[in-house]
């Protein structure tokens, strides 16, 4: 009888395991950092960001990857009303572009989407890549009606319901509900930035 034996497999720095986590006040400047270099400085222009500014992330709905001790990915949620119907706005998703090929943009995906589900949340939209998306159930089915307060691509407009009918007549504009962040706080997010 031949006795099978286990392959070596060596473990590269590349297959190191990263950690998702609920985000911390100690996260902010890297996050600010990851958010540049993914999305370029420019990035406080946008459309979506029309729906973040000033406000605080759904409750429990920041998280960070870290791999080896460093922010490598994030995502946050946020309270909107999508046309007079209570929603989340998932945004934005940035992972380093060093660890792109790791898998951490869809573990931070799936464990954001499965948190809000848990949190009771009826719905999630976002403004993204529809082929990218679609994997996590993401589709522009709900979202023809809507619109942002700014410039946007219609085809990127996308919604995922928890909740059978939560975004169904939804029309009209897409506004911030989230708690609003106090003065000290949104400067200090600018200070952040700036450093």
């Amino acid at each position: 009888m031949t006795a099978f034996r286990k392959p070596q497999i060596a473990l590269t720095s590349k297959a190191a395991p990263f950690v998702i986590r609920a985000e911390r006040a100690a996260d902010v400047a890297t996050r600010e950092a990851l958010l540049d270099a993914c999305f370029g400085e420019n990035r406080h222009g946008r459309t979506c960001q029309r729906l973040r500014d000033g406000r605080a992330p759904a409750t429990g709905l920041a998280l960070s990857a870290v791999r080896e001790g460093k922010l490598v990915g994030t995502v946050r949620l946020w309270h909107v009303s999508a046309g007079g119907r209570p929603a989340l706005v998932l945004g934005p998703l940035a992972v380093d572009p060093a660890c792109r090929e790791l898998g951490i943009g869809a573990a931070l995906m799936n464990q954001a989407l499965a948190a809000a589900r848990a949190r009771g949340h009826g719905a999630v939209i976002l403004l993204g890549d529809a082929p990218y998306y679609a994997r996590f159930g993401f589709s522009g089915e709900k979202t023809g009606a809507l619109s942002l307060p700014g410039p946007f691509e219609r085809d990127r407009l996308l919604a995922i319901e928890f909740q059978a009918g939560a975004l169904c007549g939804a029309e009209g504009m897409i506004v911030p509900t989230g708690t609003p962040l106090s003065k000290r706080r949104v400067v200090r997010a600018l200070h952040a930035h700036a450093a």
